[in-house]
């Protein structure tokens, strides 16, 4: 079926009826009775939102980025398989793992990421998860899986599948695309030690996810991930200095990559409690940035969760060789709290913390777990956090944290919640191919590669739902246009879920829904 073409006055009309079709064939019912799909949005005790539901959803998210051969319990089921020759032009294996947001490219660097912080969740917040726990694993382990098979051959690492340019010229399903599927590494000659050590992380932080209920997976993760490290600590260098023609702008390494060295260090610390670890953060804690005044947190700065993390040796493990990570973890916290001495954070007028215009919601989700951990550490060492004569309570931390999250459900100046399927009013045309274009069972033909675009730039709501998808958010002024092109606000990303898994549990188990 033709997807161009249409005349200027009847191409909306005939847009919003195509795409009305294929929503109903895709999603099992009408646009118009979508309240089917957001069911159980009802209100718990004193809670305002149904925490429970949110993080259903947010975990469901990732099987709708799933790349490769769909298993037969595939929940999110317009999705079929793709990419399955991935490696195939350097003669291996890497077929699997997650397309990092709108796109169908697999980029490795946040992929990494998102690992590692879906099993930061699991491991700070999996206790409350309940029902959702094996869920929240098999989303890790998807991604975890990948990286054995990116880490595969020593000193060698696969970072990206896909030509990112020719990807985003086209606007195709995962399951049609024809762009060259390139494939991407660092080694000895082309090092990468930022996304190795955050592989290497990602790997050890999971290690620590499956050591009871999966031992002989955990370990050869574990091993992996010691391996790994060792490269990105011999073969230093920012990948993005030998790849930049491929991997910029997209995952360009900006902070250089001493924050991935201190960040894989501390996880290789945890996973495997061994003093090497521990002396390598001593003598070269502060060469890697331990104390750099800087308050990101998200797939390329790591300072600030490496901070957090690390205070857990002295906080609750007793760890005087860490006892600085208090006051270097106090420093970032009093930099988020609103009105606080140092805080250096902007906020819109509705109250979201904001930190620039593209993705906004990533930062907001990283910094509502920092917060949220830190106050369970503090809570068990009983402390306060000191920010110059104030002081600040876990409570207090936590309040910040909810208020984020709460503005993120729905709680905010256009009463709209910024995750796909939860409560009355969410995003309809968010900038993700698969989630906008006809599915395989109602379209079996071929979408060309530009044939999309007509689809794309339309006003036509998307015909599939990517349930729990977070979109990029609301502007410095709490605006929100819902407009498909506009891939800054508009586009989801893997790793704006990863960290708010962990919050949601949290909140879900504290208002009695767990």
């Amino acid at each position: 079926m033709a997807l161009i073409g249409f005349s200027s006055s009847s191409y909306a009309f005939r847009v919003t009826i195509f795409l009305s079709f294929f929503f109903f064939l895709c999603n099992g019912f009408s646009n118009s009775d979508s309240s089917l799909f957001y069911t159980n949005h009802h209100r718990h005790n004193l809670a305002k939102h149904n925490y429970k539901d949110a993080l259903t959803k947010s975990i469901l998210f990732f099987e709708g980025q799933r790349s490769g051969k769909l298993p037969s319990n595939q929940r999110m089921t317009w999705r079929r398989d793709s990419g399955l020759s991935d490696g195939s032009a350097l003669h291996v294996d890497l077929v699997g793992g997650y397309y990092d947001a709108g796109d169908n490219i697999k980029f490795g660097f946040p992929m990494a990421f998102t690992t590692t912080m879906l099993s930061w969740s699991v491991i700070e917040f999996g206790g409350l998860m309940k029902s959702e726990l094996g869920n929240a694993k098999v989303a890790i382990r998807w991604a975890t899986d990948y990286l054995l098979k990116a880490t595969s051959r020593p000193d060698t690492i696969y970072v990206q599948v896909g030509d990112a340019n020719k990807d985003h010229s086209c606007w195709e399903r995962p399951e049609d695309m024809d762009t060259q599927r390139s494939v991407f590494k660092v080694d000895k000659n082309t090092p990468g030690s930022d996304v190795a050590a955050e592989t290497a992380a990602a790997l050890a932080a999971a290690a620590i996810v499956f050591r009871k209920s999966d031992p002989s997976y955990s370990k050869i993760l574990l091993k992996r991930a010691i391996r790994v490290f060792a490269f990105a600590d011999r073969y230093r260098g920012t990948y993005s200095a030998g790849l930049k023609p491929d991997v910029c702008p997209f995952y360009c390494s900006f902070s250089g990559y001493q924050d991935e060295l201190l960040w894989g260090a501390a996880w290789l610390q945890k996973a495997t409690r061994n003093l090497k670890y521990l002396n390598y953060i001593k003598v070269n804690g502060q060469i890697l940035g331990a104390a750099e005044y800087d308050n990101t947190f998200g797939w390329d700065n790591k300072h600030a969760g490496a901070r957090i993390l690390l205070s857990k040796g002295f906080l609750v493990q007793k760890m005087r060789t860490l006892s600085e990570y208090k006051g270097h973890a106090d420093n970032f916290i009093c930099s988020v709290i609103p009105g606080a001495p140092f805080s250096i954070s902007q906020y819109t007028p509705g109250g979201l913390l904001f930190k620039m215009a593209d993705e906004n919601m990533q930062y907001v989700t990283s910094t509502s777990f920092l917060l949220l951990t830190y106050a369970k550490y503090l809570t068990s060492a009983r402390t306060v956090v000191h920010c110059g004569g104030s002081v600040y309570t876990p409570g207090r931390l936590r309040a910040i944290a909810k208020r984020q999250v709460d503005y993120l459900l729905g709680d905010n100046p256009l009463r709209m919640s910024y995750m796909v399927g939860y409560g009355p009013k969410f995003p309809r045309r968010i900038h993700h191919r698969g989630s906008s274009l006809p599915c395989v069972a109602s379209h079996p033909a071929k979408i060309q590669c530009h044939q999309g675009f007509s689809i794309m730039h339309s006003q036509s709501p998307n015909p599939n739902f990517l349930v729990g998808a977070v979109v990029g958010g609301p502007d410095k002024h709490d605006r929100f246009p819902d407009v498909r092109s506009d891939y800054e606000q508009s586009e989801p990303a893997t790793y704006i879920n990863s960290p708010l898994v962990g919050a949601l549990a949290y909140f879900a188990h504290s208002y009695g829904q767990l």
